[in-house]
C-alpha cells in the first residue's frame, strides 16, 4: 500500500475516532435508539466533537477519490503521498483556513493525472 492510501485508512480512522470515544464516555447519556438526539449534543465538548466528525464525512469521500483516481491514472507517486499526507496533518488555527487547504489538496490530487506531463519525473 502507498502512503497515500494509508492516509486514507487514516482520515476514515480520524473521523471515526472523534466521535466514538464522546459516545463511549458518555454512555450513560447517550442512547443508542436515538443516536441524532440534540441534547447529548448539548455539551460544549461533545459539540465540538459532532463537528469534527460532521467535518470528516464531508471531507473524506473527495479525499480517497481523488488519491484513489490520481494512482489510478498514474500520477507521479511522490507527489500523491505528499499531499496525502499535508490533507491529513493539517493544524492551521482557524477552521475555514483548514478546509480551503484541503479541498485545495483535494483539487491537486484530482488533476494530477491530467497535468502529469507537465510535472518533473
Amino acid at each position: 500500500m502507498t502512503i497515500a492510501e494509508w492516509c486514507v485508512f487514516g482520515t476514515l480512522m480520524l473521523y471515526l475516532l472523534t466521535i466514538v470515544p464522546v459516545k463511549w464516555i458518555g454512555f450513560r447519556a447517550f442512547d443508542n435508539a436515538k443516536p441524532r438526539d440534540p441534547s447529548f449534543y448539548d455539551d460544549p465538548i461533545r459539540s465540538r466533537a459532532l463537528g469534527a466528525h460532521q467535518n470528516g464525512i464531508e471531507a473524506f469521500p473527495f479525499f480517497a477519490f481523488a488519491v484513489l483516481l490520481a494512482e489510478f491514472r498514474l500520477g507521479p507517486q511522490r507527489l500523491i503521498d505528499e499531499l496525502a499526507v499535508l490533507f491529513l496533518g493539517n493544524r492551521p488555527t482557524l477552521r475555514s483556513i483548514l478546509w480551503n487547504i484541503g479541498f485545495a489538496i483535494n483539487l491537486a490530487i484530482f488533476f494530477l493525472p491530467a497535468i502529469r506531463g507537465y510535472l518533473p519525473v
